[in-house]
């Protein structure tokens, strides 16, 4: 679920952002497009910006839902 545009399935590119401030926000892109959309709930402050490869890896997990 996306705050954009709902819900956006298919093949997908996760990328996690971190401000100056602590701020951060997961977004993901359809495969070779343009445009990014934030990921609905993903975003929040860090107190350590090293916390975000964290944040990723538990995002990615409970995105990922391959078929079968």
């Amino acid at each position: 679920m996306t705050d954009e545009v709902g819900v956006v399935t298919g093949e997908l590119t996760l990328q996690s952002e971190i401000g100056a401030d602590g701020a951060f926000v997961v977004k993901v892109q359809y495969k070779d497009a343009d445009e990014w959309y934030s990921v609905t709930g993903a975003k929040g402050t860090l107190k350590d910006p090293a916390d975000l490869a964290a944040v990723h890896a538990v995002v990615a997990g409970i995105l990922n839902r391959p078929e079968g």
